[in-house]
């Protein structure tokens, strides 16, 4: 045995493993308690996020690798999951540790074996579900002080969103059910603003907007969808939005660039927060540079191929973070994976990969790349000056799974959504989409891509506005993914076939959509049974 593995073994040894842990807690308490300091107000908040520098991100890694060699001390479920993966002790090394999932991790052992210690602390303790949008719901327990941090970080980063604006009211769209957005939304907001929490109730939020009338800012938080419902809505009721300060707030799910600019028609800005139930809400949010940016890429090849790389035919959901609380890494295969520094976390996500394709960028990185062309500095630092936030940032490319392949092309659920709504006319009549692979008529062995449209409620279209519809939402799509996908135009030219995108148009609750109990968030691929 060599000199190195006689100290290892020393350290390993039982009297010195006592000094092991109380070197780590000790360690591992000190980083948390000096990292919550920039979130006692948010204006400490914001001042750690306009000062933001790389060395910042050395400490928070080492930060998460004390994360989870504490988690393999106290925390029963991953002192097992790591003896599976035959793991032993090494010093600094982050990537040791094997990450954890849904699958290996969450649905092997039981709620209490993966809490800190394994114990509950019942008193404090919320239960947030998942809405099953996977295919199952899952139970999430979160602690007091867990709880306490999520809602600073949020009113944190909130505050810095909306910093200048006068009176601020949130309204409060998201579900107050067992979901976690929902509750802890409305709890964050009220550090910053008046919240109503209304929940996904088109006549409530209505008849707050007539009875408090325009003397506020208002900020609406909601899924995508919803935000469009409420303006269709609003101007379905001849809505005079003259006078009034509304912006809107989204997270959930993916918010396409087409979405955004039909909301932004009638709120000054629609920004999208990114969170998971499986590990926290207000992981990160959209600026003023990151929507700048994202917008920036659908437009300019050149841009596009410095930031994503060379033959990266997706554009990203793009936000900014903060690694003091959510250590992100991504693997070879570009998942995330999120480790969650604050000892504060009643059940630790250690290494979490939470299924998403993405990249990370530090906004140093990134500011030398827009300094190599003017055409790129000149927006971009007037973006940047709104919020001035110096985090890094989240290139977020959704689910690997969210997708169509085709004649040789990938379709995304993003990519229908930016070919419906840049047509107003159209989007006013659609309440929502869902993408298919479906058989064609009379051969089992040949498919073709199948976009199902759900009227809203109030539409009503005779058998010829439905083929109008029909023959003017293929159009638009394929014109749509031949402008912008590269692997589908070069597909166009090479089959006609290609272009066979069928589009069917279902009255509202019927079709594929009938018997839909969860209306909060829209399923938009959905495989057809064999």
């Amino acid at each position: 045995m060599g000199l190195r593995g006689v100290g290892e073994s020393v350290w390993l040894s039982r009297p010195l493993k006592v000094a092991r842990r109380g070197a780590l807690r000790g360690g591992a308490r000190a980083l948390t308690a000096t990292y919550s300091l920039y979130k006692v107000h948010p204006a400490a908040w914001r001042l750690t996020a306009t000062h933001y520098q790389p060395w910042m991100g050395d400490f928070a890694r080492l930060h998460a690798w004390m994360t989870c060699q504490l988690g393999s001390l106290h925390v029963p479920a991953y002192r097992e999951h790591l003896a599976e993966h035959g793991w032993t002790f090494r010093w600094w090394d982050l990537a040791n540790y094997p990450p954890t999932d849904k699958a290996s991790y969450v649905t092997r052992y039981d709620e209490e074996s993966r809490t800190r210690s394994g114990r509950w602390e019942l008193r404090g303790t919320l239960v947030d579900e998942s809405s099953g949008s996977s295919g199952k719901p899952y139970n999430w327990v979160r602690g007091r002080d867990e709880l306490a941090d999520i809602h600073r970080n949020v009113a944190g980063f909130t505050a810095l969103m909306m910093r200048g604006e006068p009176r601020l009211f949130v309204i409060n769209a998201y579900s107050m059910g067992a979901w976690a957005t929902g509750t802890n939304t409305g709890i964050a907001m009220a550090k910053i603003a008046m919240v109503k929490n209304t929940g996904p109730d088109l006549d409530k939020i209505v008849d707050t907007l007539r009875h408090f009338g325009p003397g506020f800012t208002y900020l609406v938080s909601a899924y995508p969808p919803f935000l469009k419902d409420l303006r269709d809505r609003l101007d379905a009721e001849g809505w005079d939005w003259t006078g009034w300060r509304m912006h809107g707030l989204v997270g959930g799910e993916g918010m396409t660039e087409a979405l955004r600019d039909y909301c932004e028609e009638r709120f000054l800005t629609v920004r999208s927060g990114y969170g998971a139930s499986d590990l926290t809400i207000g992981i990160g949010g959209e600026t003023d540079l990151t929507v700048w940016l994202r917008r920036a890429l659908l437009e300019d090849h050149d841009l596009r191929e410095a930031v994503l790389g060379a033959g990266e035919s997706r554009t990203p959901m793009i936000f900014q973070y903060n690694p003091l609380e959510t250590y992100l890494e991504t693997t070879d295969q570009g998942e995330l994976l999120c480790t969650l520094t604050s000892t504060s976390v009643l059940s630790p996500k250690l290494r979490y990969n939470i299924g998403d394709e993405a990249a990370l960028m530090d906004w140093h990185d990134l500011a030398s790349v827009l300094r190599g062309n003017p055409r790129w500095q000149g927006p971009a630092r007037a973006a940047f000056e709104r919020q001035g936030m110096k985090l890094p940032l989240l290139l977020l490319f959704g689910r690997a799974d969210a997708t169509i392949s085709f004649m040789g092309a990938n379709i995304y659920p993003q990519d229908v959504e930016n070919g419906l709504y840049t047509d107003e006319r159209r989007a006013a009549q659609i309440g929502s989409f869902t993408l298919t692979l479906e058989d064609d008529a009379g051969d089992a062995t040949s498919q073709h891509p199948t976009i199902h449209l759900e009227l809203r409620e109030q539409e009503t279209l005779d058998p010829a506005d439905r083929d109008a519809l029909a023959a003017d939402v293929r159009t638009g799509m394929v014109a749509y993914l031949a402008r912008t996908s590269r692997d589908f135009a070069q597909s166009l030219e090479e089959s006609d076939r290609t272009a066979e995108i069928e589009v069917r148009v279902h009255d509202a609750g019927t079709g594929p959509f009938a018997g839909r109990t969860d209306t909060l968030k829209r399923v938009y691929l959905r495989q057809e049974p064999s």
